[in-house]
């Protein structure tokens, strides 16, 4: 029986650093995403508005616009801000699609930092496949609450992010906030 080597720099290949999480549900969106190559299978954003709130993850819907929890969230009360409309870019919505986008917008950072308490926020949109949409043929805005100290080392170190809180238990809190928080007319 031979020995097993003395560390991973003995084994064949190039060792990378990186550990790894094995996640093989995602492997079902990978698939059907047809901006990673897959065969379409439903755009998640258009499927998304036909199911209940709670199995839709969705926080608040407007007339022209909805809102939902990221199903691989950043951080806690990562929201998404999607048009019901199917289009691919931000320069695509007009008139009321487009002013009801940027009040979703708004409106959820409102909520969100009065339920967590979150210190800041990252917006984007990321537009097209090359710049990382992974649903590139729907738009979409990301809302990330961010807290002082939430970037430590874990997902540098141990490439693994911890999420504390279910996604449905942050959905249920911000539904139950939004309309505390909408934006008064102005006078």
């Amino acid at each position: 029986m031979s020995e097993l080597p003395e560390s991973a720099a003995d084994l064949p290949g190039v060792p990378d650093g990186f550990q790894r999480l094995w996640v093989p549900h995602r492997m079902a969106y990978l698939e059907a995403n047809p901006s990673r190559g897959g065969e379409p299978a439903g755009c998640p954003f258009c499927d998304n508005p036909r199911r209940s709130d709670a199995d839709g993850l969705i926080v608040a819907r407007g007339e022209h616009c909805f809102v939902a929890m990221n199903l691989f969230p950043y951080n806690p009360g990562h929201l998404l801000v999607c048009p019901y409309e199917h289009v691919p870019e931000y320069l695509d919505l007009a008139g009321d699609a487009l002013a009801e986008f940027t009040a979703l917008t708004r409106q959820a950072l409102r909520t969100v930092r009065a339920v967590s308490g979150c210190h800041g926020f990252n917006l984007g949109m990321n537009q097209g496949a090359i710049a990382g949409a992974g649903v590139a043929e729907h738009l979409h805005q990301h809302v990330v609450p961010r807290w002082a100290g939430d970037a430590n080392f874990f997902p540098i170190v141990a490439r693994t992010k911890a999420v504390p809180q279910l996604l449905e238990d942050t959905r249920a809190a911000l539904a139950e906030a939004w309309g505390d928080h909408a934006e008064e007319p102005a006078p």
